[in-house]
């Protein structure tokens, strides 16, 4: 069974807009602000147009760190699929962007997906705790998909 709650593990922080007369800064990651088994091996920044969802998916040992700073926004939902977490079965829903400046930390075992609620393209900033595929993308990608699953309990709404 699904229900609205906060997720254990899952870190959302605010993070602030630096504006003055040249435009703004966002710091969209730092290492003295993460804890250490987050720590980022790579970066890539991804656009979505407007509408689009990605995900549902889930990974096995990696954690995502999505920066959401804009342009546009997005809805952001997990859910809790460890079966030994106190907060297995939560749905979390947040928005986030240019509205909204977040960093998203996602632990492994929480299904994951965000939908382009704009209407324009819109980016997304990830800095993943591991390299896909592995070094020299010799490995199996860590990565269970959802959105093909008949009867997927993960729902975008």
């Amino acid at each position: 069974m699904i229900r609205e709650g906060p997720i254990e593990d899952v870190i959302i922080r605010k993070l602030p807009r630096h504006t003055d007369e040249r435009g703004w800064l966002i710091e969209l990651y730092r290492d003295d602000e993460i804890n250490p088994r987050y720590r980022p091996q790579m970066a890539y920044v991804s656009e979505t147009l407007p509408g689009v969802v990605r995900g549902p998916h889930e990974h096995r040992e990696q954690a995502d760190c999505f920066v959401f700073v804009g342009p546009g926004d997005f809805r952001v939902y997990m859910w809790d699929a460890r079966t030994d977490s106190p907060t297995a079965g939560n749905r979390q829903v947040v928005v986030a962007g240019e509205s909204n400046p977040l960093l998203v930390i996602i632990p492994p075992g929480v299904v994951h997906a965000y939908r382009n609620i704009g209407e324009r393209p819109a980016w997304v900033f990830n800095c993943p705790n591991r390299l896909y595929a592995g070094p020299g993308r010799r490995d199996q990608v860590d990565e269970i998909r959802h959105e093909d699953r008949p009867n997927s309990p993960f729902v975008i709404d």
